[in-house]
């Protein structure tokens, strides 16, 4: 079918993407396209890049690149970018099968590290000390082992790690993201942010090595 027009491409990239080791990174893996339907389908298989083995695991994908390919598919085509000026591609390999047994270590080691964190912060402070004497000021008698107390601290403790991670196995009460998330989501941040500089500081090398 000849195509005889070239409209509008609206194009925005995302933010970051994962495509498996040894397929070519094409326009359709790393934006969102908005144009007729015939030039969205010939755009979308449009390859930008072919990871190579000394790439690495991380290849930046930045608008020059996006815009010169398709310039050579049609120079006259009217270009427009909205969002972020590049993407950052992750290549992953085959997943493999999660380690029953690594993920046994791994819960141990948390489940005793955390809980001695927590019976040494109680020991500095000389929780037992003070657990007694609350007992003896409700109940009005010294007690040396005040189980009932320290069993309601106890699950105290764990529901309110419950509420303030708000989140439990797979499950969350409301839609708002948990502390944690919030540490991933700026430790990706700052990590996307970093390798973005080095990748641009890696291509003005390289582009000034070749003018020399």
């Amino acid at each position: 079918m000849e195509i005889r027009q070239t409209p509008t491409l609206y194009l925005r990239l995302r933010r970051r993407v994962q495509l498996h080791k040894g397929k070519p990174i094409t326009l359709g893996h790393i934006a969102e396209l908005l144009i007729d339907p015939v030039w969205k389908e010939r755009l979308s298989k449009l390859v930008l890049y072919e990871p190579k083995a000394k790439d690495g695991n991380i290849i930046l994908i930045d608008m020059l690149r996006v815009v010169g390919a398709i310039q050579r598919l049609e120079p006259n085509m009217n270009i427009q970018h909205f969002g972020e000026p590049h993407v950052l591609v992750h290549i992953v390999s085959n997943p493999k099968k999660p380690s029953i047994v690594l993920f046994i270590l791994v819960w141990l080691l948390l489940f005793f590290g955390s809980g001695l964190a927590i019976m040494n912060f109680h020991a500095d402070v000389s929780m037992l000390e003070v657990q007694q004497r609350i007992v003896e000021l409700i109940s009005g008698e010294p007690d040396e082992h005040p189980y009932l107390f320290q069993i309601a601290y106890s699950i105290g403790i764990g529901f309110g790690m419950v509420v303030f991670f708000n989140h439990i196995f797979k499950k969350k009460f409301n839609e708002e993201p948990t502390p944690l998330e919030l540490e991933i989501f700026l430790y990706q941040e700052n990590l996307n942010h970093f390798v973005v500089s080095e990748e641009y500081d890696r291509l003005l090398q390289k582009k000034g090595e070749a003018r020399d």
